[in-house]
Parts: structure tokens; sequence; C-alpha cells
């Protein structure tokens, strides 16, 4: 699949889960913007057959190539980023996995559950990333259980295999010259944004400074009851040149990690 079909796959699922992109995407169109993402972002488990190196398959395919990795010890995460090795315009692949080794065992029965009901179909496919759930309805009784130990989890049971988020890149639109900007014009519009660790992440300093509105919510049925629960967001981020002045390419982790939250029921 080429790249700009995988991401208009990726986007048209996406915004089904998360109305407000699309809204804000048109915000900027009609502020006389044209809006080029930056990044989209996958979640999983380092179970080996659902694990970043599987998820990361149609972009390898597409070329693809591995441009660095990060440790999130806090919340037992792992992740790592993907660019285009020609296309320097192809929007870079961030996909993360929970290390379920870490939590309890009641943790990883659930997660291996979940897994095992895949179809080996689906399983094999290289088009896992725009699958969605692939497991039975869920419980809200296993979502409390799983949010008790990490929100990542309790999403990951709830939305599945999907992008958790796209990003705008802040240099490409012609009427915004920062981030700060950019986040008062989506305040005025009745947006909240993650405010976890600060509205911004990251510093001019760090090359990488990073904004996120809160995750939509979607209304789920679970086995017991209907519940509005978290869905997408939308992340917006502006990359500072480095020495060479060549704009800095990678992420940050501490950054990241609290952008991670911009999908937590607490904040939400």
């Amino acid at each position: 699949m080429a790249v700009a079909q995988i991401f208009e796959k990726l986007w048209k699922e996406y915004t089904k889960r998360t109305p407000s992109a699309q809204k804000i995407k048109n915000l900027f169109i009609n502020e006389g913007n044209e809006v080029f993402n930056d990044h989209v972002a996958i979640r999983t488990f380092d179970d080996e057959r659902i694990n970043i190196e599987v998820l990361a398959t149609p972009f390898l395919e597409a070329g693809y190539e591995e441009c660095g990795d990060y440790h999130f010890e806090k919340k037992k995460l792992y992740a790592k980023h993907y660019e285009h090795k020609t296309d320097k315009n192809a929007p870079r692949v961030f996909i993360s996995q929970l290390l379920i080794k870490e939590f309890s065992e009641e943790l990883q029965t659930i997660v291996k559950n979940m897994i095992d009901a895949i179809s080996i179909e689906d399983l094999n496919s290289s088009e896992l990333i725009f699958k969605g759930r692939l497991w039975e309805q869920p419980s809200f009784e296993l979502y409390e259980k799983l949010q008790v130990e990490t929100e990542y989890a309790a999403w990951m049971y709830v939305n599945g295999f999907c992008a958790n988020h796209f990003t705008v890149d802040i240099n490409k639109l012609d009427n915004f010259d920062s981030l700060q900007q950019v986040n008062e014009f989506l305040k005025e519009n009745g947006y909240k944004m993650n405010a976890s660790g600060g509205e911004i992440k990251g510093t001019p300093t760090q090359m990488l400074e990073q904004s996120s509105i809160l995750a939509d919510k979607i209304s789920i049925e679970f086995l017991e009851v209907t519940k509005e629960i978290t869905s997408c967001y939308y992340e917006f981020a502006f990359r500072h040149p480095m020495n060479n002045g060549a704009l800095y390419s990678g992420f940050i982790a501490g950054s990241a990690d609290k952008i991670f939250e911009s999908t937590d029921m607490l904040l939400a």
C-alpha cells in the first residue's frame, strides 16, 4: 500500500472516532492554511504477535525505516519512531507498546485473552493497524480493572488498533508562527488542552514543542452498560532548527509521556 493510501485510510477511521480533528483541520483551512501531518501515533502491546515490529510492517513496506527508540519507565512503555527513507514530507510514525510483564498477573491474563481472540487471518494481515478492536464486546468491569493499573491498557481494550492521534505540523501553517498562537486559537474555539506538564510540552532548547487537545469521547456499549469513553485526540507540533539548520526530527520522551495522558479519563 502506498504511503498516501495508508494515511488516508488511517485518517478516515481516526476522524470517525475523533470528530474534533476534522473540525479543527477545517478551522485552520478556513484561516487560509494548508494542513500537513507531522506524525501519527499507534498503540499496542509487546506480545510478539502484535508488537511494534508487527504494526510497523505496512510502513516498512512503503519505504519507512526505524529512526529512534524511547523508554517510558514510569508508564512501562517502549516506543520507536519511523521516517520515510526518501520522502521527507511523509509523516513520521510513532508506535508504542505496553510492557505487559511489568504488570499484575491479572492484567497479563486479560491482555493475553484479548490477543488470543484475534483471528489468525487478522494477525497475519499487514493491515492490522486499521482493524480497531478485534476481540469480543468489552466488559466494563474488566475495563475498570485495567484502568486501575494503566490507562493505556484500558484504552487499548476499548479502541483496539487505530491511529491514537494525528499531529498538525505547525511549522507549515501559513498564518501561525508559534504553538502558543495555535493553543490560544484552539481555546478561543472551545477546545480544552491537555495541561498535564503544562499546555506546551518541550522547549525551544529541546528543539520540539508539543501540545494536544483532550481526547474526544465516544459511546461504548459494554456488556453491562453504555458509557462515554475517551477515543483519540489531535496533537500539534512545532520543531526548531538544529545547529546544521535542519529541523529536529525526533521526539522527546518526557514530553511524549505527558502527551500520552490526553486520553486519560480523569482529565477528559
